[in-house]
């Protein structure tokens, strides 16, 4: 069996330096709040080309405290509405929710699968305060149109970058576009810790400040709470790992983007549509995602060619149980929900592996 993701393959490489990395943690007897934190965030802020980074526990709360970061500095308040793509992971809703804020949704472009001006512009109300555009499966949204379009209406942008670590637009990478980032380090991303794991990023200096605050219990100063905050803090050996594995990550990238030029050359099969990208070097492929209209046909020729394969995501957000009769249909969204395949596209499959991956897609017959 191919694995889709083989991460004990992944961090296998790096065994010796995490091994080490952990030891140094261990052995400083400070496991929370100290050194390997500072320096990761200082590392990943650099790599983004941003000011400032906070490591938080995971992606999830990223998002979360970044918008309640904004209401606590009165640039959102309860009801405000948020656009956001319907093909996303539910996360990325539930941090609006979570708020009590609006989310409106809207459909994909269906090629990039991400947010376009056309349909933020189509959603604009005189309640929309934010868009909350999802670089999804590595590829950076049209950045450049949507901040033009977020600065003539005066709305606050926050980019999910759970998928797209070191993807960049004219140079520029994810993360230093909006008014704010948020990352997942979840074990199987691109920069994955071995744990739970996120980080907000961001030029401004108040903002984050204000997160932090929101993420030790509403303190600056101990024991004196100003706010109601959380506790989600990245730990520090889950900053070790990361310190470790973002000087390869690069390497890893280039490794996903050989692999997915060799997947677009060479699958040829009228039964597959293959992904859509304006310029390789910018794509980071965090997913390399098909779609397919026979897809159960599929998912068994894949599964008996010993080839194990994903869905990110089988459910539109507007068709997810928690959120039922909320939100209008979304035919693209829900379109894609029944048609996309991940095919492997881990940075360890050997080239045998791949070749053997493009024969079965090719031999693949539809209905």
């Amino acid at each position: 069996m191919i694995k889709f993701l083989n991460l004990q393959k992944i961090n296998a490489q790096y065994e010796d330096e995490l091994k080490q990395a952990c030891s140094k943690v261990i052995d400083s007897g400070w496991y929370i709040n100290s050194d390997e934190v500072a320096a990761f965030e200082s590392e990943f802020a650099h790599y983004l080309g941003v000011e400032h980074c906070l490591g938080v526990g995971n992606g999830f709360d990223a998002l979360s405290l970044s918008i309640r970061a904004w209401k606590e500095l009165g640039r959102l308040k309860d009801n405000d509405e948020v656009i956001v793509q319907s093909n996303t992971f539910v996360a990325s809703v539930l941090a609006i929710t979570e708020n009590n804020l609006k989310p409106v949704l809207v459909d994909p472009n269906p090629l990039t699968f991400n947010l376009d001006v056309n349909s933020i512009s189509s959603q604009v109300s005189k309640n929309t305060r934010a868009i909350l555009p999802v670089h999804l499966y590595g590829q950076v949204s049209p950045m450049d149109e949507i901040m033009a379009f977020a600065k003539a209406n005066e709305l606050l942008v926050l980019e999910d970058c759970a998928q797209s670590h070191g993807a960049s637009l004219k140079t520029i990478k994810s993360g230093s576009f909006g008014d704010a980032s948020c990352f997942s380090f979840y074990p199987g991303k691109n920069l994955g810790a071995l744990g739970d794991a996120g980080a907000v990023c961001s030029n401004d200096r108040e903002f984050l400040e204000t997160v932090r605050k929101l993420a030790n219990y509403g303190s600056i100063t101990k024991y004196q709470s100003e706010c109601r905050g959380v506790n989600s803090r990245l730990d520090e050996i889950q900053a070790a790992m990361l310190r470790v594995k973002l000087k390869y990550l690069d390497v890893e990238i280039a490794t996903r983007r050989a692999i997915a030029n060799k997947y677009n050359e060479e699958i040829s099969n009228a039964e597959i549509s293959k992904p859509h990208w304006n310029n390789i070097e910018e794509h980071v492929f965090h997913q390399y995602v098909i779609r397919v209209q026979s897809r159960e046909k599929f998912l068994q020729h894949m599964k008996s060619s010993s080839i194990e394969v994903s869905i990110h995501y089988p459910v539109a957000i507007n068709q997810q149980l928690c959120f039922e009769g909320q939100f209008d249909t979304q035919p693209v969204a829900e379109q894609m929900a029944k048609e996309i395949v991940s095919l492997p596209i881990s940075p360890v499959l050997s080239s045998q592996e791949v070749d053997y991956i493009i024969n079965a897609v090719n031999d693949y017959q539809g209905s």
